[in-house]
């Protein structure tokens, strides 16, 4: 079942299809991610398709370059990122996938981006 995501002024909207739902929700402590804040849940490649604003999104990478974050061009708000621990899979903004209120999903755990494991020897 497909989940409708968008952005804060509805420029981009995706439909999703996460890969165990509600139960890969996480937080990251990288640089990036801490500072960002959002809760991030599991997708497939294919399980992300864009519905619509495809030219509102914007790329942004740092540091390796291997991660791709995207964000809506006009708002700025964070939608979705092909991961760097797992390029076959995309994290997808809990908060903004329509009728989900991140308060309601309890205790998220971390995941330690600090200490990336791409980065251990």
């Amino acid at each position: 079942m497909s989940l409708r995501l968008s952005c804060h002024c509805g420029a981009v909207e995706l439909a999703v299809d996460l890969s165990d739902g509600f139960k890969t929700a996480r937080r990251c402590d990288c640089s990036f991610c801490r500072r960002r804040g959002a809760i991030a849940v599991s997708a497939p490649l294919s399980g992300v398709r864009i519905v619509k604003g495809g030219d509102s999104l914007t790329l942004y990478q740092f540091n390796t370059k291997t991660a791709k974050h995207w964000f809506c061009s006009v708002c700025g708000i964070y939608t979705h990122h092909q991961r760097r621990s797992d390029p076959d899979e995309y994290g997808v903004n809990a908060a903004a996938i329509e009728g989900i209120n991140p308060r309601d999903l309890g205790t998220i755990p971390w995941a330690d981006g600090v200490n990336h494991p791409a980065d251990r020897a």
